[in-house]
């Protein structure tokens, strides 16, 4: 399994935001701009919550097995596998929706003086904020499902090159 790279998820949340941010322009002008909705960034904190608690199980897990605790339950190597993907997939979308929410939130900093529009600037923000956490509990998740083989077979590859 290829490891996510942050260079693919900040190009995902720039071309995201920079999208996002000119079709908020565009729609202003030809009308009201949507809403950012109130549950952006619980759901995206719920995935991050979801994904961080996972992978705090795997890694006590592991450190049980590791330990050879006789009452170590041990990891499912296919289930470690779906979490990962899953984290992966999250992070993707994470990036993407973060972009989205960024840039329409960069558009609405220019009228913070309209009530409304200083709400959905917030909520952008913290949609931005809630994207950001699902990365680093992604990431995280993919860190500690990371087989030794792959820590010594990287490190080697980092030092010849």
């Amino acid at each position: 399994m290829r490891e996510l790279r942050i260079r693919v998820l900040a190009g995902v949340f720039v071309v995201a935001g920079v999208l996002s941010w000119a079709g908020a322009r565009l729609w202003s002008a030809l009308g009201t701009l949507p809403s950012v909705p109130l549950a952006a960034p619980i759901v995206l904190a719920v995935i991050a919550v979801i994904l961080l608690a996972t992978a705090l199980s795997i890694r006590a897990r592991l450190k049980a097995q590791r330990e050879r605790r006789p009452d170590a339950k041990g990891v499912d190597p296919l289930m470690a596998a779906r979490a990962v993907v899953f984290g992966q997939a999250s992070a993707l979308v994470a990036a993407l929706v973060a972009g989205m929410y960024g840039g329409t939130g960069i558009f609405l900093l220019e009228s913070l003086d309209i009530p409304a529009r200083r709400e959905q600037a917030i909520y952008a923000g913290f949609s931005v904020l809630a994207g950001f956490a699902v990365i680093a509990a992604a990431l995280f998740l993919e860190r500690v499902c990371r087989l030794p083989e792959d820590d010594e077979h990287d490190n080697g590859a980092t030092t010849t090159a």
